[in-house]
């Protein structure tokens, strides 16, 4: 019999952590999976997967078990530091270094920046992409709203999103939706660490046509970059590759509306999409 490979010496994840808690919990409840399903309204086959890890959660099951575990805060704790997870490991990088910037400069082509999305667009984003279950979905939106915490938190990096029209022209399907994103486009261009541009059609071709790209200023000094597609996404570290990128960036927003414009703009289409009252006569 092979002898048994150790886990000695490799760094547990915080999603190993979670899953761990939860199956400890349940086992001292001595309740069973059927259980614990009956008390939450959660499949017994979702939540078996939140203790073995191979799903993370969503705030709401994760509110539900403390409630049934009468566990206070923690578990809610421990998911806030497992949710990255739910993002691909390419991305993981990215995400460690955006948490860091001081800076940072996006163009959105395609879907607005997931800075900036609703709750309610991200759901459209995400089930456009591929079927997911409820429970699955949930996992996405909850992580792409976390990373929303940047902006508004203490010391929060200055933050400039160029959106490509084509963004602001595709609406959601639901319109009382897609009023509360622009709504709230408009809410987040008022934070002082925040500018919005919107690149118009008539501004013509461009170098970062039909790719959306962000550049991270880090506090070293240092910068990297992001650029993606519909299908895939890549970082980029090499300081020259970087450079390139950040001045077809200075081109583009200098075609760009100015914030002001900008502002102006999205007020008009969020006048085209509220529904006019009925004339009283």
């Amino acid at each position: 019999m092979g002898a048994r490979k150790s886990n000695a010496g490799q760094k547990p994840s915080a999603r190993q952590m979670l899953a761990k808690e939860l199956a400890r919990l349940r086992e001292e409840s001595g309740k069973s999976l059927a259980e614990l399903g009956e008390e939450t309204t959660y499949d017994r086959a979702y939540l078996h997967k939140l203790e073995t890890g191979a799903r993370v959660g969503s705030p709401e099951v994760i509110a539900a078990l403390q409630a049934v575990y009468g566990a206070g805060e923690h578990l809610s704790m421990l998911w806030v530091l497992a949710r990255e997870d739910a993002f691909a490991d390419k991305y993981k990088r990215f995400m460690e270094l955006e948490a860091k910037a001081t800076v940072q400069y996006a163009y959105s082509v395609g879907a607005i920046h997931g800075l900036l999305q609703t709750e309610g667009y991200a759901r459209e984003v995400f089930q456009a992409t591929r079927p997911r279950d409820e429970n699955e979905l949930s996992e996405e939106i909850a992580a792409r709203l976390g990373r929303q915490e940047l902006l508004r938190r203490e010391n929060a990096p200055h933050f400039r999103a160029v959106l490509d029209e084509s963004v602001l022209r595709r609406n959601t399907r639901d319109p009382k939706e897609w009023t509360r994103q622009l709504e709230h486009l408009l809410e987040a261009s008022q934070l002082p660490n925040v500018t919005l541009q919107v690149l118009p059609f008539d501004a013509g071709p461009h170098a970062l046509l039909g790719t959306s790209a962000t550049i991270l200023w880090l506090p070293d000094g240092g910068a990297v970059a992001y650029t993606e597609d519909a299908h895939s996404g890549k970082l980029i570290e090499d300081p020259s590759d970087v450079e390139k990128l950040r001045l077809s960036y200075d081109l583009l927003r200098d075609l760009a509306l100015s914030p002001q414009d900008t502002v102006a703009f999205i007020e008009r289409l969020l006048e085209e999409n509220t529904p006019c009252a009925p004339d009283p006569t």
